[in-house]
């Protein structure tokens, strides 16, 4: 209940001094001014949050299963490991705002470059946590199984794979998150609807409000996405439950 308390004790601090110094709306609106706007335009706020969240889910279900299997043969074969870790990494040194303009230029304002903008944000953080999981396995279960003639595929199934999803979702969660930004990043740069492209248009004409608005929308569809692979991750994990309990 904390965090909850301390949040609404500054929402009400935000409201007692926005009219206290009476600031104007367009450059600084009272949390209730927020909710104002939030439910005048909830029907369209409600069509362009169906696209950004259609844009993120589409990029982020492509950014697991692509790096779910590219980690997979990281694993398996050290050569290609050594050979594209490093790379990953030097990936992300790169700006995602830098790249999303060629993107534009390359595949026009569709769906394909806000998807992409996506994969880019959320593929390295589940590549990344779910390789590094399947590197810890205990080498002694998998010799064991060795010796009893399992197969590679065999051994990937019965031990790395159950011992890497707790790392693996934690990827999962940081990726969820990210998915609704690089939507929003993908629609600022080029669309004809999404909460980014609203929240540009509501940008330029100063309705604040609205801004602030979109942005709360974009914070619980991040936390909505987080809980989901929450309760997934329990649902698949629960040794992980088990061992916190005992």
């Amino acid at each position: 209940m904390a965090p909850l308390i301390l949040l609404v004790l500054l929402v009400l601090l935000w409201e007692l001094l926005v009219r206290l110094f009476k600031v104007e709306s367009w450059l600084l609106p009272a949390p209730t001014a927020i909710v104002a706007s939030l439910i005048k335009d909830w029907p369209t706020l409600r069509s362009h949050t169906l696209v950004t969240l259609y844009e993120a889910l589409i990029g982020f279900l492509l950014s697991v299963g692509f790096a779910f299997a590219l980690a997979w043969v990281m694993d398996s074969v050290p050569l290609v490991r050594r050979a594209l870790y490093p790379l990953l990494v030097t990936s992300q040194t790169v700006p995602i705002i830098s790249v999303a303009p060629l993107f534009l230029i390359w595949f026009g304002y569709g769906l394909t470059p806000k998807v992409l903008v996506i994969v880019l944000v959320c593929f390295f953080p589940v590549a990344v946590s779910f390789l590094q999981g399947l590197a810890d396995v205990d080498t002694e279960i998998i010799d064991l199984l060795r010796s009893m003639g399992a197969s590679p595929w065999l051994i990937f199934r019965l031990a790395k794979l159950p011992a890497a999803l707790p790392t693996f979702f934690s990827g999962l969660k940081i990726a969820a998150t990210y998915s609704i930004m690089g939507a929003v990043i993908g629609e600022w740069l080029g669309a004809e609807a999404g909460l980014g492209y609203y929240m540009t248009l509501s940008q330029r004409s100063f309705l604040t409000a609205r801004v602030f608005a979109i942005i709360v929308i974009i914070t619980v569809l991040s936390l909505a996405l987080f809980k989901v692979i929450e309760i997934l991750e329990r649902a698949l994990t629960p040794w992980t439950r088990w061992q916190e309990e005992s």
